[in-house]
């Protein structure tokens, strides 16, 4: 799988005015440490998205596609996670104490969690476990 050319949205605004204008393909996003807090993306496709440090915390993010994205020491508490595709992305250090992680997918090979986090306790899934 090659990685996605970077996408040039560097703006909060732009990001949520095309999503309400039916945009959903956000792949390679570069926002880093925005405030995006109770936003709603359900089914967007943030893969390889660069988030680190941003607050997500009570964001609808249901069915999200965040392969390979860095939300490192992001916000995601109250979070609306579940059924999202979770496959190679960083989660080390996110705050994920009260999302919503029911049925998302990871890879327990490429998927970063938090020092103690168990995802199988959170509810989610993988393929690889039967």
């Amino acid at each position: 799988m090659s990685e996605a050319i970077p996408n040039s949205m560097t703006d909060v605004a732009e990001l949520l005015n095309q999503y309400a204008a039916g945009k959903r393909d956000f792949t390679s996003i570069e926002l880093g440490a925005v405030d995006l807090k109770a936003t709603d993306l359900k089914g967007a496709d943030l893969s390889y998205a660069e988030l680190s440090g941003a607050d997500l915390s009570g964001a609808n993010l249901r069915g999200v596609d965040l392969s390979y994205a860095n939300l490192n020491e992001t916000n995601l508490n109250g979070a609306n996670l579940r059924g999202a595709i979770l496959i190679g992305t960083d989660l080390r250090h996110a705050k994920l104490e009260t999302a919503d992680l029911r049925e998302a997918d990871y890879d327990p090979d490429t998927t970063h969690f938090p020092p103690g986090f168990d995802p199988i306790q959170a509810g989610m899934r993988s393929d690889r476990l039967s």
